[in-house]
């Protein structure tokens, strides 16, 4: 099958890499050229624009950063939509907000294009090792169809209803883990203030009722002061971002949600956007005047 991929940064170069992988014929753009230099040097052929990547596909697929992205992508000169697309279908892997993934899916319905929504969840070691839950809405039977091509991207494929409630689960399931985050911080400067060891809360929590995934990275992250990315606190805030946005859309009080934002907010603010999300536990470490640090 040929499969157009657009977006081969951080996660987009595993995911891709694995469909050329399953044996299909890659098309790759991304606004980095050098982004793909692997993937081309892999057999993939590069596409000057997103409408060179559909013009070459019959499924295309989006993995970018923010839903402005999707939408320029998408509906801008040179973007999917102004290539031949009728009959095709895209797959926008991205985390997008509803609304937005409506209005795209409206445009591409009037040219005779599948829009859905198919974020995906599991970070850049899940997007390498091809064991990402990948959460899908819209149109059951393409999502049957192209089915074969997600398997190749994640372990985990789910549908979950109609157009928007692939995008609603991943915001949810973020606003979750990264609300987790936060608190985790809070209660390992405590633990560490009062004199235990890192090491120690950790091993006792893992055994107990408080364990989490979103303390699985501790050991190799906070508790070494690595905040590589993977997954940027910039897009950390965006996220919850999103769900504070649908909770006001639908009148969901989010009271704690709001207290998480402005945490991550206040990371961004300390030039820390680009680093891992899970750099946001420093802005409690100077509130605490306590590093949540092994030796």
């Amino acid at each position: 099958m040929k499969v157009g991929f657009i977006g081969v940064g951080y996660m987009g170069r595993h995911m891709a890499q694995n469909v050329a992988a399953g044996g299909h014929d890659l098309t790759v753009f991304d606004i980095r050229k050098e982004a793909a230099d692997e993937l081309v040097s892999g057999g993939a052929t590069w596409g000057n624009s997103p409408r060179d990547v559909v013009n070459d596909s019959e499924v295309i697929f989006t993995s970018l950063p923010r839903p402005e992205n999707v939408e320029e992508v998408s509906l801008g000169e040179g973007g999917i939509l102004n290539g031949a697309v009728s009959g095709k279908a895209f797959f926008d892997l991205s985390t997008t907000d509803p609304s937005t993934i409506v209005r795209i899916e409206a445009a591409a319905r009037e040219k005779g294009m599948a829009m859905l929504d198919a974020p995906v969840s599991g970070g850049t070691v899940g997007a390498e090792k091809a064991t990402l839950c990948i959460m899908v809405g819209g149109d059951k039977a393409v999502y049957e169809k192209y089915k074969p091509v997600l398997d190749l991207i994640g372990s985990e494929v789910m549908y979950c209803g109609g157009l928007g409630s692939g995008a609603v689960c991943k915001i949810i399931n973020n606003l979750i883990g990264l609300s987790a985050g936060v608190i985790l911080s809070e209660a390992f400067s405590v633990g560490v203030k009062w004199g235990v060891d890192p090491q120690t809360l950790f091993d006792a929590v893992s055994k107990s009722s408080g364990n989490t995934t979103a303390m699985r990275g501790f050991p190799d992250g906070l508790f070494s002061g690595n905040f590589e990315p993977g997954f940027q606190l910039d897009l950390a805030a965006k996220d919850v971002g999103l769900a504070t946005e649908l909770g006001r859309s639908l009148r969901v009080p989010m009271e704690v949600s709001n207290i998480v934002q402005q945490r991550y907010i206040a990371g961004q603010n300390r030039g820390w956007g680009r680093l891992a999300a899970g750099a946001v536990a420093r802005v409690q470490e100077e509130r605490s005047g306590v590093e949540i640090r092994t030796s």
